[in-house]
């Protein structure tokens, strides 16, 4: 088991190796697969082969909603994966699991609950996250165990989200890309420094 960064910075919805490598080497310390169908970030089978030979000092996260139990942990096998994000479902016993909850749900989490407990924003209709949509970040303050921010974060206002939050972690996605898919490096660069110098200052 890889050991737990001191603060997290995620990188979610990688769809392939090239934007896999450039997060890392921006400093990015966890990776986010999508395993949702709905997802316009979805992996299918034969665009995923890459990523359990993809490895090194992060955390690969397989996102996952409403799945099946023996699905995920397969999937997890399969793939290498170091931990499960579930989204409107439980992980696998045998599985490393980062519950996934929406703000709305938040006050639900109790201490140790889990490693550490994904909050992102309200979902919108067939969508129960990655939505891009921002909140009141206050309201994620003082949350129990690990908490990982999501929720519209970008480089101008992750710094600030983690000033009012004090989050373990941080994790973007839609406002790092070009299109729904393919990252933009230069955007994801700047959201990992500003996030990582705001963690360095608490």
């Amino acid at each position: 088991m890889k050991a737990l960064p001191e603060a997290l910075v995620k990188v979610c919805g990688i769809t392939n190796l090239r934007d896999a490598q450039a997060a890392v080497d921006a400093g990015a310390n966890a990776l986010g697969f999508n395993f949702y169908g709905k997802s316009p970030r979805y992996l299918d089978v034969g665009e995923r082969d890459w990523i359990a030979d993809f490895n090194g000092n992060f955390t690969k996260v397989g996102v996952f909603v409403d799945a099946d139990p023996g699905v995920v942990r397969d999937m997890a096998e399969l793939l290498r994966l170091d931990v499960v994000q579930v989204h409107l479902g439980i992980g696998p016993p045998d599985v490393r699991t980062w519950p996934a909850l929406a703000i709305d749900d938040a006050a639900t989490i109790q201490e140790n609950q889990a490693e550490a407990v994904l909050v992102d924003a309200p979902p919108l209709p067939g969508l129960p996250g990655g939505t891009g949509k921002t909140y009141d970040w206050s309201r994620a303050a003082g949350l129990p165990g690990r908490i990982i921010l999501a929720g519209g974060l970008d480089e101008d206002n992750v710094a600030e989200a983690i000033r009012i939050a004090r989050p373990w972690g941080v994790d973007a996605c839609s406002r790092l890309e070009t299109r729904p898919g393919l990252k933009d490096h230069d955007k994801m660069a700047a959201f990992i420094r500003a996030a990582q110098k705001e963690f360095r200052a608490c």
